[in-house]
């Protein structure tokens, strides 16, 4: 739908314009922080700088604030950790979880407390570890400073993500990544252009066909994003009360979307294999380095394969997690719907799965070869790993700008539909 026929700047819309500013004030406020670096950090980032290459997609979600060490260095990448650690352990890891997950809306609130919390204990973990074996500052002081400030700034992200969520629009934690993203795309692409056109690497000429081609390539991967995010497969369903073929009847959808888990195997993925570079390099063995550099880095073969299937597992796993057939079967029939054709219960429940399982793999496959196809053009024309990590970052941007406009277009036809009422 088109800006004007949303009717953004209508007397009716006041309170979403004001619930826009206020996102927008609280995402320029966290981009002032990454640019302010810890003071007490100065005198060890030159150690740092040397070590980026395999914490690139730290840099990048934290929009270049680790680079800086600044007070937002970490960004939220403690919250999704520890959201990775809560949605495991739902599921019939700890029966106390899995009871609260059932509880509903109260339930809900509980395991998100409890997400913060640990969130906020992985931020102070990772901070201290980043402190002690990546800037190497050997004074207690000096560390449980740096530890601190780190770690409140990540409370503080976290805060002002449910500000935005509460009092804003969108997701908060989500548009806080997009942001990060957001401001170090522009590096990525200036990185390309010296790459293919100013380094010398290639003639002139054949550096700018390049250069085009890999704008190209983003632009394909937005297109791709846009088409999948918003494709889904509609499973008719009918009432035992009601009938089709009555005069002004509607047919009763199930929707199901292609790629019901979004870019979160994308995150998910590119952090679990980030985690072997840092372990290594903390513990500073060369024959482990060389390992993870030769096998297990994304930019090498096996590395490429096990991050594709990474995807393709986490697209499973997030999808089946979220979407349990059996519930959904059940929730059917207990508002007396049916699928045409299958009986309920268990054909139901086999019926759906089935449909999941087939929309998941297209959908799971499509966003791997998205992701992959900023890496392939990185290995053929010998970019730097920014410009793969830069693919997987638009992959995260178009999707929560899909979701965060989505939002703003159901609030206005809300409005609109409760301005009628009132006429």
């Amino acid at each position: 739908m088109a800006l004007k026929s949303l009717k953004i700047f209508s007397k009716d819309a006041k309170d979403l314009r004001k619930r826009i500013a206020f996102t927008l004030l609280v995402l320029g406020l966290y981009c002032v922080g990454t640019g302010i670096t810890i003071v007490w950090a100065s005198p060890w980032l030159e150690t740092l700088y040397g070590n980026l290459n395999f914490l690139g997609i730290f840099n990048l979600m934290s929009g270049g604030g680790f680079e800086k060490f600044s007070i937002f260095g970490l960004g939220v990448t403690p919250y999704i950790n520890a959201s990775i650690v809560m949605q495991l352990l739902q599921m019939d890891i700890i029966p106390y979880f899995k009871e609260l997950k059932e509880q509903g809306y109260v339930g809900r609130q509980k395991i998100n407390r409890i997400t913060r919390y640990v969130g906020i204990m992985l931020a102070f973990v990772q901070s201290y570890m980043l402190t002690v074996f990546l800037l190497n500052v050997s004074e207690v002081s000096m560390v449980l400073k740096i530890t601190l400030v780190m770690t409140a700034g990540t409370s503080f992200l976290l805060w002002l993500g449910d500000k935005i969520t509460e009092r804003g629009v969108g997701n908060g934690q989500s548009l806080l990544i997009m942001s990060s993203i957001v401001l170090g795309l522009p590096a990525v692409f200036a990185g390309s252009f010296n790459a293919f056109i100013t380094s010398g690497t290639y003639e002139t000429w054949i550096g700018i066909i390049f250069y085009i081609a890999y704008l190209l390539m983003y632009l394909l991967v937005i297109i791709g994003i846009v088409w999948v995010t918003l494709a889904e497969r509609k499973i008719p369903i009918q009432y035992a009360n009601k009938t089709v073929s009555a005069y002004g009847a509607r047919q009763s959808y199930l929707p199901l979307k292609i790629n019901h888990a979004g870019v979160l195997p994308v995150i998910f993925s590119s952090m679990l294999l980030t985690i072997p570079s840092i372990v290594v390099n903390i513990i500073k063995n060369e024959s482990a380095i060389n390992f993870v550099n030769k096998y297990i880095s994304y930019t090498t073969p096996t590395g490429f394969i096990l991050y594709i299937a990474l995807i393709i597992f986490f697209s499973y796993f997030y999808t089946f997690m979220s979407l349990n057939p059996e519930e959904m079967s059940k929730d059917l029939n207990k508002s007396g719907a049916y699928i045409p054709g299958v009986r309920p219960g268990s054909e139901t429940t086999k019926y759906i799965s089935n449909i999941i399982s087939k929309l998941t793999l297209s959908g799971s496959i499509f966003i791997a070869i998205l992701a992959a196809m900023p890496i392939l053009i990185s290995n053929l024309t010998g970019l730097s790993q920014s410009a793969a990590i830069g693919g997987t970052g638009l992959l995260i941007v178009v999707g929560v700008a899909i979701e965060t406009f989505k939002q703003i277009e159901s609030g206005i036809i809300s409005r609109e539909y409760q301005h009628r009422r009132i006429k």
